[in-house]
């Protein structure tokens, strides 16, 4: 395994106990099937579900491999099922839920049959298209009916009104030839009057107004037009959409102008309709347009049921045709990732497995064999190679959201301790310390149960991307709620409100002035609080310990120990792969230093605890560098504190370069014995055992660069005696948050909800009850919960798994139906 040999535990036997701690031990596996039987071997190993294949025709083209027609195939299947989706989708049709036995198909016939709904449902389409265009075509021509014809009664009763007129006035026997032509025309000499055309239709109400502009400009105003808007809008017969639209009537004369007036309406998308100036026939038209459009009503609706129904047939079964679809597809692509025998009578697989499904993948070969009646058996063997396999965890519903975080960060590598064990407890109580507030924590967990209690019914539902989430780490939010009901009680806070639940206060006043006072006054009157901060706590008086400085030195407690607990797996991780190297000059001069600053600081906060002394631990930290031999005075905290810090320093300082020096030379040292004396090695047996030797050796010969391994050193150093400091002081981000947090809680209870509260009003109380229930759900269970957590994560990513983590593995993806249908949901 790269640099690094694992012992793998025996094969055979059961299923051994879900183990978080290292991912599952590997295997290579070589499988050998007869290619009579390859296709239902492969949908056995799809259903088990626990090996993953090795693509060992990667420099094929996917047009070049075996079984790319049935690849294509299935796609073009798949793209039917996807038809048949949008079509349901339209019609407001659903998809039946996925049998619990679904009946078996065969696939040469799910295609023909896909094929045939296919064309008849484009068929169908096609009419109902052709149909509904010519409806709304009828509809727009009925409009266009009615409008125009109230505008020409209304013209020719006016001009009839003008004409009559006009014979009073004059003694000619003129006549009038266009009642429509405007007043000062019709005064005119009648022999020089015209005969006017005119053309009808819709324009879309938002181009009315350029539709004009552009007529007015290309005819140069030698044009009548005149428009009418529509109340409701129309569905247009090109679009499909409805549109509001106007009647227009343009009034013209010669055919030149004719013909720009027909390119402009086709520009801008005017649907032309003709129509007539005799009464008579525009009664008669609207008729017959009625007419139609009833006896194409009926005819849609009649098409429009048929294709509904043939809809409704194929929701019943297109869950199990689409998973048909998919799995078919998925056995082929992993079959093109198989090689043929020079005999091509035999597939050849190669892939990981757990090794504890030995048993199980050898019985899937044999059910297949009898399944598929081959003469010959798959043969099953286990394959030795350099390569690192991949990290494979076993999770439940539990333990997968824990294992999520941690893989977000990065991979394990193959059987590296893995954080997720520690995550599932130290995540949740980091989160807590900031969030500590028992009425927050109940809110938390109250929302949590309502998602676990109803998981099956929302596991099915299409959630929204924030629910998708929270659904996902429902017991993430689950242990969140949990820890934080736990730190609150030992705050002893509830809304940022300190409640008297396990007794009395401890302390009490003095004399009768001491309510008031804000440094003294409050002396031990019971005995201590049983469970957590006592009420008092939460006071300014300087006599009694601060809660905030309590909370500071827990966060710097707390800090120490997890990041011990990070050096502490590095030495794990490098007693599990042999390297001595790593556990004494990396993990022993780390442990020494970490421990010698700040876990000495650890102690001071202690031993000043039970002792209850006064001493300033700043001062004692800063001048135990600054003057190391200087008396402690009034700071001293137990005898021998001095010795103690001079030993400490020194130690300190002995750790840096015990990281920096040695390593590098013990590499370079290995490096020369390991090869010394390899010019000349003796010949292999097997031409398999000369392959694997080769490349063994050729990793080993790689050239040794001191000077880069020394760099590297170098910065892994610095990096950790710097990052000792820095992360330490990152910690403090527990006690800095949790103080907002409690600061804001506060400030809602007193400034919102007390204050609402004496106006002695119900109106002003509902609305301050309003604004407190907004602020707190808005900021203290939205936005608090989420810095929290995203601080929580931080802590976990860089200040404790940069000690011992590298995740620099690949997850294990083996060939899976089950994955393949969650993927799909």
């Amino acid at each position: 395994m790269g640099d690094y040999e694992v012992l793998n535990p025996p094969r055979g036997g059961c299923c051994p106990p879900m183990d978080l701690m290292r991912s599952e031990p590997m295997q290579l596996v070589q499988i050998i099937i007869p290619i009579e039987s390859a296709h239902i071997t492969l949908s056995y190993l799809g259903d088990l579900g626990l090996l993953q294949f090795k693509d060992l025709n990667a420099d094929k083209s996917p047009f070049q491999r075996t079984y790319a027609n049935q690849i294509k195939r299935c796609g073009e299947m798949a793209r039917k099922l996807r038809f048949f989706r949008e079509q349901m989708t339209k019609a407001g049709i659903s998809p039946s839920p996925m049998p619990t036995t679904p009946a078996h198909i065969d696939l040469d016939d799910l295609e023909i049959k896909l094929g045939d709904l296919e064309a008849e449902l484009i068929e169908v389409n096609a009419n109902s298209e052709k149909l509904q265009r010519t409806y709304n075509e009828l509809l727009e021509y009925m409009l266009v009916l009615q409008k125009a014809g109230e505008f020409f009664y209304s013209a020719q009763s006016s001009a009839t009104a003008q004409q009559r007129e006009l014979e009073a006035q004059q003694t000619g026997d003129g006549s009038l030839e266009s009642p429509l032509l405007p007043e000062q025309e019709m005064l005119m000499d009648p022999s020089k009057q015209v005969k006017l055309g005119f053309v009808s239709g819709l324009v879309p109400k938002d181009k009315s107004l350029a539709f004009e502009r552009i007529l007015f400009r290309a005819t140069r105003g030698n044009i009548f037009l005149r428009q009418v808007p529509i109340d409701d809008p129309v569905t247009d017969p090109v679009s499909g959409e409805k549109v509001a639209k106007n009647v227009f009537v343009v009034f013209y004369s010669g055919e030149r102008t004719k013909t720009k007036i027909l390119k402009i309406c086709e520009a801008f998308g005017a649907n032309r309709y003709p129509f007539t100036e005799d009464v008579g026939k525009q009664i008669q038209m609207i008729e017959e347009a009625s007419g139609k459009i009833s006896e194409l009503k009926s005819t849609i609706d009649v098409g429009l049921l048929y294709r509904d129904n043939i809809l409704k047939n194929i929701a019943h079964q297109f869950e199990q045709w689409n998973h048909l679809a998919r799995r078919e597809k998925s056995v082929y692509h992993t079959l093109n990732m198989l090689s043929l025998d020079v005999t091509k009578k035999c597939l050849v697989a190669e892939g990981w497995s757990p090794i504890f499904a030995t048993g199980q993948i050898q019985d899937a070969l044999q059910r297949a064999t009898y399944a598929s009646n081959s003469q010959v058996g798959s043969i099953f063997q286990v394959l030795y190679t350099k390569e690192s396999p991949p990290t494979y965890f076993r999770t439940n519903k539990f333990t997968s959201a824990f294992q999520e975080i941690v893989d977000a960060y990065g991979v394990a590598k193959y059987q590296e301790a893995n954080p997720g064990v520690y995550t599932i407890v130290t995540f949740p109580f980091l989160f807590a310390i900031m969030f500590g507030d028992w009425g927050h924590g109940l809110c938390l967990l109250l929302a949590t149960l309502y998602l676990i209690f109803r998981e099956k019914k929302l596991s099915s539902q299409k959630l929204g991307d924030i629910m998708e989430m929270m659904f996902g780490g429902r017991y993430v939010i689950m242990m969140m709620g949990l820890f934080s009901i736990y730190t609150g009680l030992i705050y002893n806070e509830f809304f940022s409100v300190p409640f008297e639940l396990f007794g009395k206060s401890a302390y009490g006043c003095r004399d009768p002035s001491c309510r008031d006072a804000t440094t003294a006054g409050l002396i031990k009157v019971r005995n201590t609080y049983p469970f957590g901060v006592d009420p008092e706590w939460h006071g300014s008086r300087s006599e009694l310990p601060f809660l905030n400085s309590l909370k500071m030195k827990m966060s710097i407690l707390i800090g120490v120990a997890q990041m011990n607990l990070g050096i502490l797996l590095s030495y794990f991780n490098a007693t599990f792969f042999r390297n001595s190297i790593n556990i004494w000059y990396q993990f022993v001069p780390q442990l020494i230093f970490l421990n010698s600053l700040f876990g000495y600081l650890s102690l001071l906060i202690i031993v000043k605890w039970c002792t209850g002394s006064k001493a300033d631990l700043y001062h004692v930290m800063i001048y135990m560098f600054l003057s190391p031999t200087d008396d402690l005075g009034e700071n001293q905290l137990f005898p021998g504190q001095k010795t103690l810090q001079l030993v400490l320093l020194l130690l300190a300082l002995i750790s840096v370069p015990w990281m920096l020096i040695p390593k590098p030379l013990l590499l370079k040292k290995q490096h020369q014995e390991r090869h010394q004396g390899q010019s000349y090695t003796m010949l292999q047996s097997t031409e398999e055992s000369l392959e694997v030797d080769h490349d063994h050796n050729s990793h080993e010969h790689e050239e040794f660069e001191f000077s880069e391994v020394f760099v590297h050193q170098l910065i892994h150093t610095i990096e950790f005696v710097l990052g000792a400091v820095s992360n330490t002081a990152s910690y403090l981000r527990l006690w800095a948050l949790s103080l907002a947090h409690s600061e804001l809680s506060s400030v809602f209870y007193e400034k919102v909800l007390l204050l609402a509260w004496g106006y002695n009003n119900i109106f002003i109380l509902i609305i301050g009850l309003i604004v407190f229930i907004s602020a707190t759900i808005g900021v203290l269970l939205v936005m608090e919960t989420l810095s929290a957590f995203l601080h929580a994560l931080r802590l976990h990513w860089v200040e404790f798994q940069n000690k011992f983590y590298e995740g620099d593995g690949y997850k294990f993806a083996p060939f899976s139906f089950v994955l393949l249908y969650e993927e799909e949901d």
